[in-house]
């Protein structure tokens, strides 16, 4: 449920598993229960070119995140083929700065929470930290 009614014990699951499923419908854009977190993965997915943009809806008091989502070519193919969450409530996966993982050899990302912020795998070597996998997209 949009209104925050549901109970949802891991947020960030409940976030990719609402973009997944509206790229499978090919929705325009999808919206999800705002957090400063949430907000800081999307910043990370608009930076990396897998949404259009996002922004911060009023709605009650928590707020809604709208995510415009990306679609490329004639055949308008969505901008993430897949997107896993990797570090969860019941298992946390952490990655040492030299044990950070590639996805799909390069090609897709790794989102960690460092102690530096929310960013990709690529910042996180570049700045030689680790951190928390949070999800893979790509």
């Amino acid at each position: 449920m949009v209104d925050g009614r549901s109970q949802v014990t891991d947020a960030i699951a409940d976030m990719l598993t609402r973009v997944r499923n509206a790229y499978r419908a090919k929705h325009e854009d999808v919206l999800i229960p705002a957090s400063r977190f949430k907000l800081e993965v999307a910043k990370v997915l608009k930076a990396e070119g897998y949404i259009q943009k996002y922004d911060l809806v009023d709605y009650k008091k928590q707020g809604l995140i709208r995510v415009v989502l990306r679609y490329a070519g004639r055949k308008q193919e969505p901008a993430i083929l897949g997107i896993r969450r990797v570090s969860r409530s019941g298992l946390r996966r952490y990655a040492g700065r030299k044990d950070i993982p590639r996805v799909v050899g390069g090609m897709g990302t790794a989102i960690l929470t460092t102690s530096q912020g929310v960013m990709t795998d690529r910042e996180a070597r570049r700045r030689r930290v680790g951190g928390e996998v949070i999800c893979y997209v790509w």
